[in-house]
């Protein structure tokens, strides 16, 4: 007859009682009973817990040293299992991780993929791997799902699958967000928030959830409990009473609450644990087999909610099969981060503060109750207490939760010292952080919290009651600093403790990164930021430091190397820098970029690889990063590898969005190149060639295109004019350019203005003509309105033809004194938006071309002609190109022959038109000029392969 059959009975007959359906219920409980008799009746030792909870934590410590177990079996991934050995170099809380950037067999969106589990001191699964570790001859197996096997379920579970999809990160958010870790818990003036970011987008594995499945039933224990969340129910309904119980006791109701839990979930979760079930309980079995264990001499942590397991694999004694399937190819990196109380609470929806004052509430436990807790050798932040020793054996299962659950809890008595001391801490952290608190604030403090505690039917104050009262007395109607009271006093209580993974744990990268930047001279293990001077003129040894800073810089998230003074571009180095570094408290990045290489060098060239060969990689990207391999690793063949992919991708390319980039990268690569060697490279030069026909081939496209803007056009022909010279001289031909302009006919105004600056930049064109053009659209009502769109067009163009500078400052006096204020003053505020937002470099140009045309002060204002009034060109006829005058003219007709040869060298056809009046007294001045210096012409002449004939007058 089972122990508990009274119980059984007790619990049908109060839901006969008092449940609506007497028959549903009357199952429910019945089955939670047979639940507890199953696992409790089980040959192999079932230890339910629930994660970070102290009561588990003081059990298990208690349960080990009696029963001292030979083999432990725990609840965690199997793959993680050797990174349990590194937790002696770290101080918690840290959190386990598995991390995969190339993933082969899952959904690609997804990646990259991450699954962390967090270790903090107060939680049974840390006393059962410091027992298992420090014990010899114990074995540690981890027996839950791998970290493949996880997101196998995920893939194929559809639900799990489409709310993966809706949180993958985006391809421009390597591995995690860009936030940096919180605080440590004895810094007062950190950052509370970012330590909610530490585990990033990584799935948790949580030991031990308990969390209600239905939130009606949520709902209703909180309403009946007096409480405001799960997390303070648990505390004072289950945490509590259970700290002081006895093991069987403990055992019992953990397992009738996870029986109870079970049976409330929803279907798809309890689906998904069941399949975890099988997957230990079969790895469980043939470790037995292959070990030759004695059932009872093992024991097996677990979760509340597994430990009451229904699956037919359950027990060591089950023959029923089950198949584990074959993990996917995906590469599974593995290392330590730290983890912190706040980011353990928004992993698993945890009440803000309740880890930390769980992680209170286990010092507490640890003082009262006289167990010694089972810790790492030389762990930090841990004190190794001697164990004390004792052998008990084990007692048949006996009926504890009648009494459990018939039994009032005891009244405890009143902490005054305690509650005294916290109320004084509390008014003065308060008073450090702009509160005007005062005495009479502290003992209001005291009092509400009893108040509280009474209200609520509790015999003493809680942590959460005294929080409640310190928020009604201190915090009143407004929070004068970044913390608010709730948030001072989960500070008290034990603070947002962050963990810290110590060197020998830490991956080759991250510990040749720490090596290299020794000379530094600083600890950067801190969690405080650091600055570091660097005096490279003296100090040239520390250019290595430099090096790797800037590229750290490059691939860690903004804030955990940050430069203060000194840069590094093309052809630029400082002399002199100084650096921020929070290399200690952002240490997860630095551990994640660990999984990627062994050198900041490796990881660096493979991401600016995959960045090139990406399927969404442009000319631009391909430019940008053939630019930060010459800045930060140097080397010949890797950028010409990168500078070839640029060629291959702009050829490729059937748009030009990206026209502005290129134009300005390939400029700057142009002008390092010339200033720092002898000779352009040859994927230089082929991107010059490639880039100038393909620019001429989508200029009339680009003209008509509505999709193309102004500001991309306006770059096709700033690479165009920009590199004609160079691209001529590699054998383009410019023929090609005036078809593709000739061939362009925009409709929108300002693509029409750029048209007319490339005529004009390419002859066919007069200035004279247009000004004519333009005054005639001031002049004209109907196209005033559109005339600003025009003058867009001008400022944009300004980029392929810096000559229109005095040409753009005529026109736009012109239209600031003749438009009317309905077209002008919607126009500027556009203008000036468009100019900063896409084109600021123009700014100066038009700056410094003002500057030289009006008059620096105001009584040369009242004398001022406009120059473009003063002189006013001729207007050329129509089909001819102006004959040139002036002594130029009369000094190359006097010598023909060197304008002929020069003429031959571009091969081109000398034709000589008569001067449009005689050269006179111009003519003998310059041809005496020569006379006086015929050492000039003969140079010039030798220069073009001519000969210098005699001049005469």
């Amino acid at each position: 007859m089972s122990a508990f059959e009274a119980l059984r009975g007790q619990l049908r007959d109060a839901a006969e009682r008092f449940a609506e359906a007497p028959g549903a219920a009357a199952e429910i409980l019945a089955g939670m009973v047979d639940d507890v008799d199953r696992a409790l009746a089980e040959e192999l030792e079932i230890f339910p817990v629930c994660h970070h909870s102290p009561s588990s934590a003081l059990a298990m410590a208690r349960r080990l040293r009696e029963k001292r177990p030979k083999v432990v079996y725990l609840e965690l991934c199997e793959d993680m299992r050797p990174l349990l050995d590194e937790l002696r170099n770290c101080k918690l809380p840290v959190a386990l991780q598995a991390f995969a950037s190339d993933i082969d067999g899952f959904d690609e969106e997804w990646a990259p993929l991450s699954v962390v589990a967090p270790i903090t001191e107060a939680s049974a699964e840390y006393q059962a791997i410091a027992y298992a570790l420090e014990t010899p001859g114990v074995e540690l197996v981890a027996v839950d799902w791998s970290t493949d096997h996880l997101f196998q379920w995920e893939e194929t579970d559809p639900a799990s699958r489409e709310d993966r999809k809706a949180k993958a990160p985006k391809a421009d958010q390597p591995g995690t967000p860009a936030a940096s870790a919180a605080e440590s818990p004895e810094a007062e003036d950190g950052d509370d928030a970012d330590g909610e970011a530490l585990h990033g987008d990584a799935v948790g594995i949580e030991l031990g959830d308990l969390r209600p499945g239905f939130a009606e039933l949520e709902e209703h224990l909180l309403r009946h409990g007096r409480v405001r969340h799960w997390s303070e129910w648990w505390d004072q309904y289950v945490e509590q009473p259970l700290s002081g119980a006895g093991y069987d006791a403990y055992r019992q109701v953990m397992l009738l609450v996870g029986s109870l839990f079970r049976r409330l979930r929803d279907t798809g979760d309890l689906a998904r644990s069941e399949e975890r079930e099988r997957y230990m309980w079969t790895r469980m079995r043939q470790h037995l087999a292959a070990s030759g264990t004695d059932p009872g001499d093992a024991l097996y942590v677990c979760g509340a909610l597994h430990a009451a397991s229904r699956v037919e694999q359950f027990g060591v004694r089950s023959d029923a099969p089950y198949e584990i399937a074959e993990p996917t190819k995906t590469r599974w990196l593995y290392g330590l981060i730290p983890s912190s109380h706040s980011a353990i609470e928004a992993q698993f929806g945890l009440a803000q503060g309740s880890v930390s004052i769980a992680a209170a509430t286990w010092q507490k436990a640890l003082r009262r109750s006289g167990v010694a807790p089972f810790r790492l050798a030389g762990q930090k932040g841990t004190s190794r207490r001697s164990p004390k020793a004792a052998q008990l054996a084990a007692t048949p299962a006996e009926d504890r939760l009648s009494g459990f659950l018939t039994t009032p809890p005891e009244p405890g008595e009143l902490d005054e010292e305690e509650l005294l001391t916290w109320a004084v801490d509390i008014v003065r952290l308060a008073r450090r952080n702009g509160y005007l608190a005062s005495t009479a604030d502290a003992i209001a403090v005291v009092e509400t919290s009893v108040l509280l505690a009474g209200m609520r039917g509790r015999n003493r104050p809680t942590p959460y009651d005294f929080q409640d009262a310190a928020v009604t007395c201190i915090e009143k109607d407004a929070v004068p600093g970044r913390r608010d009271v709730r948030r001072l006093c989960e500070i008290l209580l034990g603070g947002d403790r962050v963990g810290q993974v110590g060197y020998a744990a830490l991956p080759p990268l991250a510990q040749n990164v720490l090596d290299r930047l020794e000379p530094l001279g600083l600890d950067l293990t801190k969690r405080t930021v650091q600055r570091a001077l660097l005096d490279l003129r003296s100090e040239p040894h520390l250019r290595a430091c430099s090096d790797v800073l800037w590229m750290l810089r490059r691939l860690l998230p903004d804030g955990t190397v940050r430069p203060i003074m000194g840069s590094r571009a093309l052809g630029e180095r400082s002399v002199q820098e100084s650096w921020d570094l929070a290399l200690g408290r952002d240490q997860r990045w630095l551990v994640e970029l660990g999984y990627e290489g062994v050198t900041v060098e490796q990881v660096l060239e493979q991401r600016l690889r995959r960045a090139a060969w990406a399927p969404d990689a442009t000319a631009s990207t391909a430019l940008a990063a053939v630019e930060d391999a010459l800045v930060l690793l140097g080397g010949r063949r890797f950028v010409d590898e990168l500078g070839a992919r640029a060629v291959e991708l702009l050829s490729a390319e059937r748009t030009v969005d990206d026209a502005p980039d290129v134009l300005k990268r390939v400029r700057r690569l142009l002008a390092h190149y010339r200033a720092s060697e002898p000779e352009l490279p040859a994927w230089c030069k082929e991107f010059v060639t490639e880039g100038y026909a393909h620019y001429c081939t989508l200029l009339p496209t680009a003209f008509t295109d509505e999709e193309t803007g102004v500001r991309q056009v306006a770059a096709m022909l700033g690479f165009l004019f920009g590199m004609e010279s160079l691209a001529l001289s590699l054998g383009c031909d410019r023929a090609q350019l005036e078809i593709a302009v000739a061939q362009a006919h925009p409709e929108l105004p300002g693509k029409v203005a750029l048209m007319w600056a490339a005529r004009l930049q390419l002859g066919t064109l007069s200035r004279a003509e247009l000004r004519a053009r333009c005054d005639e659209m001031l002049g004209n009502p109907l196209v005033v309105p559109a005339f600003p769109r025009y003058l867009s067009g001008f400022v944009q163009a300004l980029e392929p033809v810096p000559m229109l500078a005095p040409f753009v400052v005529e026109v736009m006096s012109k239209a600031f004194g003749s438009l009317p204020d309905h077209v002008l003053l919607p126009w500027l505020p556009r203008l000036v938006t468009t100019l900063r937002e896409q084109a600021p470099e123009l700014v100066p140009v038009l700056t410094r071309e003002a500057g030289r045309t009006f008059p620096g002060s105001l009584p040369a204002l009242d004398a001022w002609t406009p120059p473009w009034e003063s002189v006013a060109e001729p207007k050329p006829a129509a089909g001819r190109v102006p004959a040139a005058s002036g002594p130029v003219a009369e000094l190359l007709a006097a010598h023909p022959a060197a304008c002929d040869a020069a003429a031959a060298l571009f091969g081109l056809e000398p034709v000589w038109q008569a001067p449009a009046e005689p050269a006179g007294a111009v003519h003998a001045e310059a041809s005496a000029l020569v006379e006086r210096h015929p050492d000039a012409a003969g140079a010039l002449a030798a220069l073009l392969g001519g000969r210098a004939a005699p001049v005469t007058g």
